[in-house]
């Protein structure tokens, strides 16, 4: 799936190769779609959004794809007769953007095996949890009432189960003693924003591949030291 993203031809001259295309799968306000709209606008960002979907016509971020200017598709669910016919028409809609990654972005509706398998490792989810750790709805308060010390998110690629599939990136916030489900969700955002936009870019790079239940890496770095929380004083 990555790419160079530029060659040099025969006659010594840079050539500059195609983008990695990306479709952007909403819901709601698409806070993440932001951050991929914003780092798509760099010239040098080796992928492209070809196409905005949501299955919610009220959906903001379909007004954020507007007001950038890229294909902004309401697919409502509501009204379709089955979920197999609104994937067909998902499929179809992808497949005519000539779409190469598909960004699941606060997209709220669970997507049935044979289209998850159809897009398997061509398909990416953020989750608002250190993965494996508290799939599913409500991760931060029942993170908070669990007492761990440290929350996060994940991005990973789909696969049928709920919340589940090779993981490419993942960062630990610390949860604050006074922290509450609303504090420590803004927190964990602004690190969802940063790990999108990256996570993409190492697909686009061919830096990421899928093997068996993990992600393989070449030519990245991790950090050289733990975390600890809370810090205890002399």
């Amino acid at each position: 799936m990555g790419r160079d993203q530029r060659l040099v031809s025969p006659d010594g001259h840079s050539v500059k190769m195609s983008k990695l295309k990306l479709a952007v799968l909403i819901s709601g306000s698409g806070t993440n779609l932001q951050v991929l709209i914003d780092a798509c606008a760099d010239p040098d960002y080796p992928a492209e959004i070809k196409v905005v979907i949501s299955n919610r016509p009220d959906a903001y971020g379909l007004e954020r794809a507007r007001m950038a200017g890229l294909e902004a598709v309401c697919l409502d669910h509501t009204t379709f007769d089955s979920k197999e016919e609104f994937e067909t028409a998902l499929h179809d809609c992808l497949k005519e953007q000539q779409v190469e990654l598909v960004c699941l972005a606060g997209f709220m509706r669970l997507l049935t095996s044979p289209f998850v398998n159809r897009w398997k490792d061509r398909m990416i989810n953020m989750h608002p949890s250190l993965l494996p750790a508290y799939k599913g709805l409500h991760t931060h308060a029942r993170a908070i009432e669990d007492g761990v010390r440290f929350g996060g998110c994940t991005i990973h690629f789909v696969r049928p189960e709920m919340d589940d599939g090779p993981i490419i990136m993942q960062a630990a916030v610390p949860i604050k003693p006074d922290d509450t489900e609303e504090t420590l969700a803004a927190s964990v955002l602004a690190y969802e924003h940063a790990l999108y936009p990256a996570a993409v870019r190492l697909i686009a790079e061919g830096k990421v591949r899928v093997s068996g239940r993990k992600c393989v890496f070449k030519d990245v770095n991790v950090p050289k030291t733990g975390l600890i929380s809370p810090v205890t004083t002399p």
